[in-house]
């Protein structure tokens, strides 16, 4: 039996203080991103193209429009965000960096709310990262920063058959029976200085540039706490260069990376307003 006052498994409910903590940290973050140069858009809670941003489509909230259009509850904002930006209101606004404030959703009732920024046309991915870092910092949470490049697994997963499926579930178990000498280095590189000459020209060709990217922008990032994970594959299916993920303890923050969408490079990040709420309850 199901009472009136319930909420369903997995939706949000914040009151008292919890509430104002969470619109202290939203206006808190959105001051930042106002100082950097971003404005803010809300997007509609309803989309045409969720099944392009989500890999598990399972996963979305569908149903039909009055035309029998197929519609899913926003489980991403990232693409609506430049598509909006650049097809319906590319000739009212020229403006490349923007922001939201605004909760995204998944099967069966889940509920997250996030804060993200999108950067549309701009390729330097440090710029982004230190924007995340310096949103790490002023939280003051010693967090560790992971950075990855898609392109390595997905070449490999290309060019030696190995089942990218391997790379989105992290199976290293699965990635040392194939007993390839220079995968098994990749395995176990954890910081930018694990990627030597040495590994370096040992790889083959066609991932000596991307592995030389990933330890380029790892070594731009002023920051303590780095792991480096070449083998690493976002769950987002539009990152497609370099990829990022901000770690506090269990908990994963934040993501972020670079993406193309409507044939423009772009830079962003979402950050997750729930486990920074939690983590910040619990430090206190």
């Amino acid at each position: 039996m199901i009472f009136e006052h319930e909420i369903p498994k997995g939706a949000r409910l914040y009151f008292g203080k919890v509430a104002r903590a969470k619109r202290d940290l939203e206006t808190r973050i959105s001051e930042m991103l106002f100082r950097n140069g971003f404005e803010e858009i809300v997007t509609p809670n309803f989309s045409y193209g969720q099944h392009q941003s989500i890999d598990d489509v399972k996963k979305l909230i569908k149903f039909f429009d009055e035309e029998n259009n197929e519609v899913a509850l926003r489980a991403d904002s990232t693409l609506d965000v430049v598509r909006i930006i650049t097809k319906r209101l590319g000739r009212t606004t020229d403006h490349k960096k923007w922001f939201y404030v605004q909760p995204v959703f998944s099967y069966p009732s889940n509920e997250f709310y996030q804060i993200g920024c999108e950067w549309i046309g701009h390729d330097d991915i440090s710029d982004v990262i230190s924007l995340s870092l310096d949103i790490v910092k002023d939280l003051r949470l010693s967090s560790t920063l992971q950075i990855a490049n898609i392109n390595i697994p997905s070449i490999i997963s290309k060019e030696f058959g190995v089942d990218i499926e391997i790379f989105k579930k992290s199976d290293i178990v699965a990635l040392y029976a194939l007993d390839i000498p220079w995968l098994n280095q990749l395995i176990e590189i954890k910081t930018k200085d694990d990627i030597t000459q040495e590994l370096i020209d040992i790889v083959p060709s066609s991932i000596k540039e991307e592995l030389l990217k990933l330890k380029t922008i790892a070594m731009m990032q002023v920051y303590e706490n780095i792991i480096v994970s070449p083998l690493y594959y976002g769950s987002m299916k539009y990152y497609d260069d370099i990829y990022y993920r901000v770690i506090e303890g269990n908990n994963t923050i934040m993501i972020g990376g670079s993406y193309k969408s409507e044939d423009i490079d772009s830079l962003g990040f979402a950050l997750y307003t729930d486990n920074i709420l939690k983590i910040l309850e619990d430090l206190k």
